[in-house]
This record gives structure tokens, C-alpha cells and sequence, in this order.
């Protein structure tokens, strides 16, 4: 896993390498092995290297094949490379490398743009043709790797992170009303291809964008899963259900230990990620496993270490408990939001920030369980979509931050240009291949929410540091197979019925038959003390003010009483406000 960056010219110019080689440096941190660039003519090119497979610099990128005429940049693990690879050589194609890199070049050259359909695993890659000047960007069907991008008449520029646009220069950094109003009502959820600014967009996910040498540019979606069902699907049982979930399940997990290096875990103690840890040490008898914690609030508790600390025993891990004081937490913000790629509100993202910061001095890839509710059915907004007749209402009700009606309360007048993310969501769900309510829901949540929230989220703060994360429940297979699952199998008993009666198979049954925990960090819920002054030191700043965004009385409102103003989804709206403004600062905007 790396980080990217490039500029193509349609202009007749030759491309800025100085910008490329701008953006490419605030990568470092998600590619500290190596580092390299490319130029040719109106093409420029950089790369940060984070080495997992293929250690030798044969593997190194930007990765030129001059007998084919193409070069490639890439973020991600391709977990079937190897498979590719026999197939190809079979054909006649030579290889001068052993990692992932040089298979994606060979099997774009033998099998064209569709040969996206043929890699198991998380990417973003941009590849081009020497000859034809043709540049292709692609990003994996789950969206579990980033590509932004910036366009004009002139130019195009791309990266993993948006930050690095930004170091470029010439951004439209004005912010983006449609982003604004899903940030404040779809929990912070900006959908592709919006950004917070203007200028920046970003590659949906499972999405190929085919840039030819005069600037024309088109797009196309190359996967989406179904969540019909055909006759056979609606007939069968519960117990067949559950054991295609488990094998699944156990094959996704193998793919990803696939490394020239030890892959650990990341253990919160919650069904999901002890499902995982499991499995991987049907593989490898000596697995390591991380858990964090921090400080309770009130009877809020902050670690969840009593049942980590029940797999990490009982599969003989080494477990390493990362406990997390508010002295700590609190200074360590400012670095967390100058670490997102966008604005991020959850209260977990400072968490991974800094539980990746401790993983990282012990390993550099890790499997971790996100992805697991949104597939599975696990929230508890999911059993009212079973039986609603109004399915937009239902869900906007339990999910959505805030009404429209507040949402015009909270801006200036100029940000209020529509009720976009309702819209959105209405759209979405009347898209064809869903055919009931909870359907939609899980279909939203999976290929939107989960995209744009917890995936990015853990992309962005385990690469802060260098740590590559791997994401089993988001193995395209598996969420083929959960697609197809009756909704009702799914949200039974609490949610994540047929999923936890899979783990009931393998995995001890107080972490299954326990209440549903989160990743909490109290502190950022329930704002007092130093933390509410943090809050307000951000929206009170000369440049927030200037900037205008929210009407002041509307925070002056939340300043009063932080703890009255709290989303359906428990967070709190006060740091919402803070959180983007803190992005924005941090990054000079």
C-alpha cells in the first residue's frame, strides 16, 4: 500500500514536475520505504512506497515495462496476484518482479480495462500508454483505496489523498454546498463525486476513468452488487445461509495474509474483529492482536478490553492493550484532523489515529473488521426498514443528523442551495436491483456510507503512519453473497444474525451473546473542560469567522449546552461544526 500522484497535460505544455513532486512528498507518511517519479512530456508521475510485497526494489514505482509501452502508479494488495501471474506467464508474458505492481501492468496490456474484473483485493492505480497517450484511472469496487482528482481545460491532476491537490496549488478551495449539506445531515458522508471543496472531486468507487491525450475524459462503473434474489436464493435455509457466510468469510481472510511480512490484527473484542483474529489463526499460530482504550465518561464506558482480552487468551495471541488517557487524546487532535483526507466527524477517527501510531512500531499490515454492520445488517436502524411503507422517512429518522429545516438553521444563507442528501438518498434507493426497503438500506450503507465514513476513515489514520489495513468483510465475494441473504436473516436477534451464528461455530460466546459496542471515545461525545475550549477555540478563530459558514447564533446555541445537542447516531453536533473548521484550518484553507 502507497500513495500516488501525476499530471497529465492537454494543453501542449510539458507537466509540472515540481507539483508532482510537491504532492508526492506530503505522501511520505503513507509510503515510507521508497520513494520515486516519472515524466514524459505532458505526463508526470510520483510514488511513496510502503513495502509489503516484493521487498526488492524490482517492485519499485513508478513501474515502466518498455517492451509492453506502459507504466503504472498503484495503491493497494491485489491478493490473487500470484494466481494472475501463473495465468499469464502461461501466455507467454516475462516477468522481472514478484509482487502485485507488475501483474496489474501484464493483465491491463492481455485483457484491456475489464481486467479489474479479474483482481480480488483494494487498489486505485493510474496506468498509461506510451504510444497513445491514453491515461486510465481505476479505483476498487468497495472503494477501500482513495483517488481525487482535479480538472480544468488544461490539465488533469490525481492523487490518493486530497491534501496533496492542495499542495499543487491552482484548487478551487471555495466549499462545495452539495458536500456541505451531506456533511451536516448524512453524518458526514460526502458521496463521489463531491469533496468539501469545489475544486477537488473524487473517483467514485468501482469506477474506471479513461482520460484521453486532448483532455476528453469518461467514466464508467465496472461492478455494483445485487441484492435479488432468484428462486433457488429465496428457498434456501437459514443453516445453508450461515455456512456459505463462514466459508466466505474464511477465504477472504486467507486472501489476506497474503504479505512478505506478518499480518496482524486489530482486536476490539466485538464479534467481528475475534471472528477474524480466529480464522487468521487457522493459518498462522502466531498472530498479532492490538486493542485500545480510553477514559470513562460518567457511565459511558471507554474500552471494551474484557472481551479482547477473552479471544487474545483463548487463541494464544500476541496482544498488546493500548489504553489512551484524555491528556493524551486532547493534544493529539490537531495532528488526527490535519491527518483526513476530508472532514471526518466520528469520534473514532482520532482513536485510529492513534492506535495505528502504537500498531506501527510493531507491524505494518493488519486485518481489521469494518465493514461487518453495514453488510451484515448490525445497526439498528436496519429492522424498521423490514417493514416500512415510507423507506426515505424511516431511514432519514434513525440515521440522518439533522432535518433540513435545522440544516438551514445551522448556515449562511448562501450554503442552503437544495435538500441534496435527501434527494441522494431517494434516488439511491430507487435504483433498480434492491427490491425492499431493508434491501436499500443495506445496499446505501454498503457501497455510499460505508465507503465515505468507516473505510476512509480507517484508510486514512493507519496510513498516517504507514500501517496497511486490510478489510476481510469487504472481500467483493463475500459482500456478493451477504447481497443475496434474505434482509430478515441478517437483522434478526439484534442484527447480524446469520453472521453471528456463523462466528457461534467457531468462537467463544461471550463476545457474541454480549450488547453491542462501539469504538468510544467519550470525550469527543460529550464535550467538557479542555475539549469544549478546543471546540470553540476552532469556530471562534478569526478565519472561521471570516469564513461565515454557520450563523453564529445557531452556535452560540450549542455552546450553552453541548450535551442536549447529540445526532440519532449519538455524536456530537457542536464538534461536527468544530471538526470541519479544524480540517479546513489544518490545512490552510
Amino acid at each position: 500500500m502507497c500513495g500516488f500522484a501525476g499530471e497529465r497535460r492537454y494543453d501542449g505544455r510539458l507537466a509540472d514536475t515540481d507539483a508532482v513532486a510537491a504532492m508526492t512528498a506530503t505522501m511520505a507518511r503513507r509510503g515510507p520505504d521508497g520513494a520515486g517519479t516519472f515524466s514524459s512530456g505532458p505526463l508526470a508521475v510520483g510514488h511513496r512506497r510502503l513495502k509489503i510485497m516484493d521487498l526488492s526494489e524490482h517492485a519499485q514505482q513508478p513501474m515502466l515495462d518498455n517492451e509492453l509501452g506502459l507504466g503504472i502508479v498503484y495503491n493497494g494488495a491485489v491478493y490473487n496476484h500470484p494466481e494472475l501471474r501463473a495465468e499469464l506467464k502461461a501466455k507467454g508474458y516475462r516477468f522481472w518482479s514478484e509482487g502485485d505492481t507488475e501483474v496489474l501492468l501484464k493483465a491491463y496490456h492481455c485483457w484491456g480495462a475489464d481486467f479489474v474484473q479479474r483482481l480480488h483485493g483494494m487498489f486505485a492505480f493510474a496506468i498509461w500508454e506510451r504510444d497513445s497517450g491514453r491515461l486510465l484511472l481505476g479505483r476498487d469496487r468497495l472503494g477501500i483505496k482513495p483517488l481525487y482528482y482535479s480538472l480544468n481545460d488544461k490539465r488533469l491532476r490525481f492523487a490518493s489523498t486530497l491534501p496533496a491537490l492542495l499542495k499543487a496549488k491552482d484548487v478551487d478551495t471555495d466549499i462545495d454546498p452539495v458536500a456541505l449539506h451531506h456533511y451536516l445531515h448524512f453524518h458526514a458522508v460526502v458521496p463521489a463525486p463531491h469533496t468539501m471543496l469545489k475544486g477537488v472531486r473524487k473517483l467514485a468507487p468501482a469506477t474506471l476513468m479513461v482520460v484521453e491525450p486532448d483532455g476528453q475524459t469518461r467514466q464508467r462503473r465496472y461492478w455494483q452488487p445485487d441484492y435479488a434474489r432468484n428462486a433457488e436464493e429465496s428457498r434456501r435455509s437459514f443453516e445453508d445461509w450461515r455456512d456459505m457466510t463462514l466459508a466466505a468469510l474464511r477465504t477472504a481472510v486467507k486472501r489476506r495474509l497474503v504479505a512478505d511480512i506478518p499480518v496482524g490484527a486489530l482486536l476490539s473484542g466485538g464479534v467481528d474483529s475475534s471472528l477474524i483474529v480466529r480464522l487468521m489463526s487457522e493459518a498462522d499460530a502466531n498472530v498479532r492482536t492490538y486493542s485500545i482504550g480510553f477514559e470513562d465518561v460518567g457511565s459511558e464506558e471507554g474500552n471494551e478490553f474484557r472481551y479482547s482480552d477473552i479471544i487474545a487468551k483463548h487463541y494464544a495471541t500476541q496482544h498488546e492493550r493500548i489504553f489512551i488517557d484524555s491528556r493524551t487524546l486532547l493534544p493529539r487532535l490537531p495532528e488526527a484532523l490535519a491527518a483526513m483526507s476530508e472532514p471526518m466527524v466520528s469520534h473514532d477517527c482520532v482513536a485510529f489515529y492513534l492506535l495505528s501510531e502504537a500498531v506501527s512500531k510493531h507491524s505494518k499490515v493488519v486485518q481489521s473488521g469494518q465493514g461487518a454492520d453495514e453488510v451484515f445488517g448490525g445497526y439498528h436502524w436496519y429492522p424498521p426498514m423490514l417493514e416500512t411503507q415510507d423507506a426515505l422517512a424511516t431511514y432519514d429518522a434513525a440515521f440522518c443528523d439533522r432535518s433540513h429545516e435545522e440544516f438551514l438553521q445551522v448556515v449562511d444563507p448562501r450554503m442552503a442551495t437544495g435538500d441534496h442528501s435527501r434527494d441522494f438518498i431517494r434516488a439511491h434507493f430507487a435504483q433498480a436491483g434492491a427490491p425492499e426497503p431493508i434491501d436499500q438500506a443495506l445496499r446505501l450503507d454498503t457501497t455510499i456510507m460505508l465507503v465515505d465514513d468507516p473505510v476512509k476513515r480507517v484508510d486514512n489514520m493507519t496510513m498516517a503512519w504507514g500501517l496497511e489495513a486490510r478489510v476481510p468483510f469487504l472481500d467483493h465475494e463475500l459482500v456478493e453473497l451477504a447481497a443475496r441473504i434474505p434482509g430478515r436473516h441478517k437483522i434478526a436477534q439484534g442484527g447480524k444474525h446469520v453472521l453471528k451464528e456463523a462466528a457461534r461455530q467457531v468462537i467463544p460466546a461471550a463476545v457474541i451473546d454480549r450488547p453491542k459496542g462501539y469504538f468510544p471515545v467519550p470525550a469527543l461525545k460529550y464535550l467538557q473542560g479542555d475539549f469544549l475550549d478546543y471546540a470553540r477555540s476552532l469556530l471562534d478563530a478569526t478565519v472561521a469567522r471570516d469564513r461565515g459558514l454557520f450563523r453564529r447564533e445557531y452556535v452560540e446555541t450549542l455552546y450553552a449546552d453541548p450535551e442536549a445537542h447529540i445526532t440519532p447516531l449519538r455524536g456530537s453536533k457542536l464538534w461536527q461544526l468544530a471538526a470541519l473548521e479544524g480540517w479546513l484550518q489544518a490545512h490552510g484553507i
